[in-house]
């Protein structure tokens, strides 16, 4: 939201300074982004006198001027028609910034004669829409003096961001009161005067839906003559950077602006029949205004006369009936407009309008005769005609919001010790009736929907008060801190994070929703999961899985050139709207190539790589990874025969891995092959023992021992099951089992397969003999005959 000094002064009488009021606008809540001087882009360019004009000698239409300057007499070559001797002209030395054609000037030859600077026009400085001549400046402008303020140029803007809780400081008007409230000037805001109706109001309006347009004001005035607005009304509109268009259209812009209160000019000529507010219908289209064509449907609500839609409420009118120069009469529109629809209908066709803005964060309902009052004069003004009666379809009428509100509150909640003379004040000067008494009775303007309980009360006087006003708290002694016990579920998930951190894995965090049809490839969603009014189109469900998400954050990181993508995320899995539906899970993506590690060589991601790195998580989360099985199988969006799962048996599932299928990677639009993996931190078992004490360091003194073995056994047998049998070959001595290697073919019988094992003993009181070496190593032949029918291969 925009507006310049000079306009808000015409809703406050102050003295203040422009740092005063930005300060006070952010005192009170009303955040100041920027501060915007058109002076300080305009100094370098100054008033300047044509000596002589003379014709260039190379160049019928250009003249060579000397201007006398502040800098001294300049010799500049010119090719507007109206520079001449005698005149008065805005002079841009070398050097200085010309806005308009974005060009810093330089000395230059032109057609072989030195000019040094330039005289420019309204456009070129961005004062005005001129720009078939230079500027001529009043004959009392002063050369040397600066154009700004010769030209009215320098009225500094204000730019302040509005909370959507705060739909009256949509207009100027509002952001003047809550000033005058905080003592920074009086408001001087005029209602406007009625325009007494020289006849009926010949169209007729009416409301299919009240829920959709619960009012509908209008006036009509013949004999207009429309064409540019007056300079103050193209200056207030230039200043925020809207164009001025006609003076039509620029009154129904300012209103926007000044009173929050948007309006829609149409040319009555172009109406036909009734015009109606109604829902839209199936296969209905109009041109908006921004020159583009929109179908609607029955979630809108549509104006629309006999013949056609006209635009779509509290969003945007239609190219037909619109008003240009040749527009003689015209029906004004002052209507209300059901916010959420309005919302819904901007999302759907991606139109972002001021009208928008106001009417779904809401628009004051009282604000609807008086808007149309103002507008009406404002246009009589400048375009001449005749006014009809106003019609009103609908009501505007809506029962005011009273609060019982007792004063204590406010120390009670803020600890701001504050007269009941001031919080009357207070409130009455921000438009709030009060009645005191033991309780007061407090009742709401309807500009302001956002306050309904007696704690919004004490909010609007506490920051209109201050709230560098409120008290410092003290903390409590540290001693009296009592310390936490961390939950077993952030417990795992900070080890998880940790463990996936040093596995090359970037934490990335997404949306806790997805694209239907993305989830639809993962599995689908429940019903109750399908959101109501989602924040974008491709985001319409709860997620049941954060993979569709991560798997477009590694498409848009690939895109970009990363060769190597690892990304993990910790959060919510949905899989249904009850209670338990939502379940803590650690996913995981990966793609591309990495070291493998400080020998060198590239690993690509695969079923064995999400594996490992499954494993190292659940093992950093505490779970009993010695007694994890591998379970073939998975959900579909894993690749056949590439996937997996690890559990405590096929009803305890804690992780699923794999490569992601190719068609969904299509369907996605995602490089594969990708490896992923997801990890169910709420089914992670805690430990049985509830001792806080850390265990017993185990460590040795003695170097460990590394055997390995070669294993033939049948190629159904799972290796996991063989490293199993030679944990258990001797638990007091061997540290760690690994698979390295897998062999089939030439040396290995057909229907067999090779696998190659570590095997690390660890030594704890004595080194090992021969024999003892010799005795594990039967110990383990013998325990993975007995479980998997292995034998050493030969």
């Amino acid at each position: 939201m925009k507006f310049s000094l000079s306009w808000l002064k015409d809703h406050l009488r102050t003295d203040a300074s422009l740092a005063e009021i930005t300060d006070a606008m952010v005192r009170v809540g009303l955040e100041v982004e920027e501060v915007t001087d058109p002076a300080a882009a305009l100094s370098p360019v100054t008033v300047g006198y044509v000596r002589s004009a003379e014709k260039h000698p190379d160049a019928d239409k250009l003249q060579v001027c000397t201007v006398e300057t502040r800098d001294g007499d300049q010799q500049i070559v010119c090719g507007a028609p109206n520079a001449r001797e005698g005149i008065k002209v805005a002079y841009a030395p070398v050097g200085a910034y010309v806005p308009g054609i974005d060009t810093t000037l330089t000395k230059a030859k032109i057609r072989g004669v030195e000019s040094f600077g330039m005289l420019c026009s309204a456009k070129e400085l961005e004062v005005g829409e001129g720009h078939d001549g230079i500027l001529e400046l009043p004959e009392t402008a002063e050369v040397g003096a600066p154009v700004a303020g010769i030209l009215g140029a320098d009225d500094p803007v204000i730019d302040f961001e509005v909370t959507p809780n705060r739909p009256d400081t949509n207009g100027v008007d509002g952001v003047a009161c809550d000033l005058a409230a905080a003592g920074i000037g009086d408001l001087v805001t005029q209602a406007p005067e009625p325009v007494e109706g020289a006849f009926a109001q010949p169209v007729p309006v009416e409301i299919d839906d009240e829920e959709a347009c619960p009012a509908f004001a209008s006036r009509l005035i013949r004999g207009v003559r429309n064409g540019p607005s007056p300079q103050w009304l193209q200056a207030r509109l230039r200043a925020i950077g809207l164009r001025p268009i006609n003076a039509l259209v620029d009154v129904t812009n300012f209103l926007s602006y000044d009173r929050a209160r948007p309006l829609h000019a149409y040319d009555a000529d172009k109406l036909t029949g009734t015009v109606r507010a109604r829902l839209g219908a199936e296969g209905e289209s109009f041109e908006a205004l921004d020159g583009k064509t929109y179908e609607v449907d029955g979630t809108m609500c549509v104006i629309a006369d006999d013949a056609r839609v006209l635009g779509l409420g509290g969003v945007m009118g239609g190219e037909y009936s619109g008003c240009t120069e040749e527009t003689t009469e015209v029906l004004i529109e002052s209507a209300l407009f059901d916010p959420l629809r309005t919302a819904r209908t901007g999302r759907k066709t991606n139109i972002t309008s001021d009208a928008r803005y106001r009417f779904e964060r809401g628009v004051d309902p009282a604000s609807t005769l008086p808007g149309l009052e103002l507008a009406t004069r404002l246009i009589l003004e400048a375009c001449g005609g005749e006014p009809s009666e106003i019609a009103l379809a609908g009501s505007v009428e809506k029962a005011p919001t009273v609060i019982a509100f007792p004063p204590s509150e406010v120390a009670r909640l803020t600890g701001i010790e504050v007269a009941e003379d001031g919080m009357d004040r207070i409130l009455t000067a921000l438009g709030f009736g009060v009645e005191r008494g033991e309780t007061w009775s407090v009742t709401v303007p309807t500009s302001r929907p956002d306050v309904t309980i007696k704690a919004d009360l004490v909010e609007e006087i506490a920051r209109i008060v201050g709230l560098d006003q409120l008290p410092t708290a003290t903390l409590p002694p540290l001693e009296a801190v009592p310390t936490r016990k961390v939950a077993p579920l952030i417990a795992r998930q900070r080890a998880v994070r940790t463990a996936l951190t040093g596995q090359g894995y970037l934490e990335a965090v997404t949306w806790a929703f997805t694209d239907e049809e993305a989830a639809k490839l993962f599995g689908g969603t429940d019903p109750g999961l399908k959101l109501s009014n989602p924040i974008s189109s491709d985001l319409g469900v709860m997620r049941p899985t954060a993979l569709p998400n991560l798997l477009l954050a590694l498409a848009r990181n690939r895109a970009r050139g990363a060769e190597d993508v690892r990304l993990f995320e910790i959060g919510g899995a949905y899989e249904s709207d009850a209670p338990d539906g939502q379940r803590s899970v650690a996913f995981g993506v990966a793609y591309g190539t990495a070291p493998r590690d400080w020998r060198g060589g590239q690993d690509t991601p695969d079923v064995f790589t999400a594996k490992r790195d499954v494993l190292l998580a659940l093992e950093a989360a505490g779970a009993p990874t010695a007694n994890l099985m591998t379970l073939t199988g998975g959900p579909d969006h894993y690749h056949p025969g590439r996937k997996g799962s690890l559990g405590l048996g096929p009803k305890k599932i804690l992780a699923r891995f794999g490569e992601i299928h190719p068609g969904v990677l299509k369907a996605m639009d995602v490089p594969g092959p990708v490896a992923a993996f997801e990890i169910f931190l709420d089914a992670i078992p805690s430990p049985k023992s509830k001792s806080r004490t850390k265990p017993a360091l185990d460590a040795s003194e003695l170097m460990p021992l590394r055997r390995d073995f070669a294993f033939v056994l049948d190629d159904d047998v799972q290796a996991e099951a063989l490293l199993k049998a030679i944990r258990g070959a001797d638990k007091a001595l061997i540290r760690d089992v690994r698979l390295f290697d897998l062999y089939s073919g030439e040396g290995v019988p057909e229907g067999q397969k090779s696998l190659a094992v570590e095997v690390v003993l660890q030594p704890k009181e004595r080194t090992l003999t021969d024999k003892d070496i010799e005795g594990v190593s039967d110990r383990i032949l013998t325990q993975a005959k007995k479980a998997t029918g292995a034998v050493l291969r030969a």
